[in-house]
């Protein structure tokens, strides 16, 4: 008969055998699951990485349906640049000198209320500055060659009479 225990012999006097396993690596206990992020003490910031506790200022909310999504750019830029290439454009028309030299005003203004700083409209500034001081230079040549031109023509006229004249192979027509 064998060894095993029957509920009339509850005694076991020896132990079964377990089959022979070889040897295998033993698998490193796994690390303890991590704990859930407490939230810091009143006034503590978080640590990296973790999300803002309910009720602290988080990441922005997306914008409401149908406003405008809010822009990374800054005021004034392409003002600026408007600007610049009006006062540019004033070497050949003269007029948008003024124009380029208003927007880059215009433009500055914004961008330093914005805490930004702005080449293009700085360079619009200087260069409408710069022409039109030049261009009211040029007006003022202008006006004295023409009054000296008209001065001229008076004097013949007023020698010669009116009708038409030829005076050093020009000719002048006096009314």
């Amino acid at each position: 008969m064998t060894d095993v225990p029957t509920p009339e012999n509850p005694q076991q006097s020896t132990p079964p055998e377990q089959p022979a396993v070889p040897d295998q690596p033993q698998t490193p206990p796994q690390p303890p699951a991590p704990a859930y992020a407490q939230t810091p003490p009143y006034g503590e910031a978080p640590a990296y990485g973790q999300a803002p506790a309910y009720g602290q200022q988080g990441y922005p909310q997306a914008p409401v349906y149908g406003q405008p999504a809010p822009s990374t750019t800054y005021p004034g830029k392409t003002l600026g640049l408007v600007a610049f290439i009006c006062s540019l454009a004033g070497l050949v028309t003269g007029i948008s000198t003024l124009v380029g030299l208003i927007l880059g005003i215009v433009a500055l203004v914004q961008s330093k209320k914005a805490g930004q700083k702005n080449g293009f409209a700085l360079a619009a500034i200087i260069i409408g500055g710069i022409l039109l001081v030049l261009g009211i230079i040029l007006l003022i040549i202008v006006i004295i060659a023409l009054v000296a031109v008209g001065g001229h023509l008076a004097d013949i006229c007023q020698q010669y009479g009116s009708g038409v004249h030829e005076v050093g192979g020009v000719t002048y027509t006096c009314p």
